[in-house]
């Protein structure tokens, strides 16, 4: 029985791992997709596409994935038509929320999101409710292993960089990270890119400009709802102003 057991955790861990890495690819694709529709094709200038391929690359997507993706987006392969939406709310002890969602069909994703929030204590808001919150800003990710950071600083505030500071990943590892406002990201991309610096992420980011503190069980609340939207198919970011 130990050992039937084992094999079933072990089975069970690695549908986890393959749906989590099915979701993150779908989120991806679809970016990819968006972005060469909005932008066009050529990655070189599109700044939003190169990072979506960028980031594509670094979960091992395979390249006929990407170029299916891409070929999607500027029309020359058929496929879904995605619509690009932001949602905004509230959810537990008042925490904002910016649900950044790609969908086929707008009226059922509205209906999950909205069952979603209210089933965990939040509730979906009116564009423009919670927006006011947040500053979409153009966020990099930078290993800091070999860089000066004074030097760095000062040579790419000539490309808009506006803020940078220390941060942990997602395993606590050290981070480096940039901010720049959302028509500068192309311009600091590319000067970080002259100086060989491929930073760990790039990506747009709704940063929210004031964040609240709430007690730590108002807080599982808010992240156990954060957690659940991040879970759904056509949500691919989630923004918030806990602190």
């Amino acid at each position: 029985m130990s050992g039937h057991s084992k094999w079933a955790t072990i089975k069970h861990k690695k549908a986890a791992t393959d749906a989590k890495r099915g979701r993150i690819f779908t989120k991806l694709i679809r970016e990819i997709t968006i972005a060469a529709r909005v932008g066009g094709g050529d990655a070189d200038s599109n700044p939003r596409l190169r990072t979506a391929i960028l980031a594509a690359k670094n979960e091992n997507m395979p390249n006929d994935n990407i170029e299916r993706a891409l070929q999607r987006g500027i029309g020359q392969l058929e496929g879904e038509q995605f619509e690009e939406v932001n949602f905004e709310g509230y959810g537990p002890g008042g925490v904002g929320m910016m649900v950044q969602v790609v969908t086929t069909n707008r009226n059922r994703v509205v209906s999950d999101i909205r069952h979603l929030m209210s089933k965990h204590g939040g509730n979906l808001g009116t564009t423009g409710s919670v927006g006011f919150q947040f500053q979409k800003m153009g966020v990099f990710r930078l290993e800091p292993a070999g860089i000066n950071q004074d030097e760095l600083e000062l040579e790419m505030i000539d490309y808009g960089l506006e803020e940078m500071g220390e941060s942990s990943g997602d395993k606590g590892e050290p981070q480096l990270v940039l901010r720049c406002a959302f028509e500068n990201f192309g311009k600091l991309q590319e000067a970080l890119e002259a100086r060989r610096i491929a930073p760990l992420s790039a990506e747009h980011d709704y940063v929210c400009t004031t964040t609240i503190e709430l007690p730590e069980a108002q807080a599982t609340e808010a992240l156990e709802l954060i957690d659940k939207l991040e879970q759904e198919e056509d949500v691919q970011r989630v923004f918030h102003s806990l602190a």
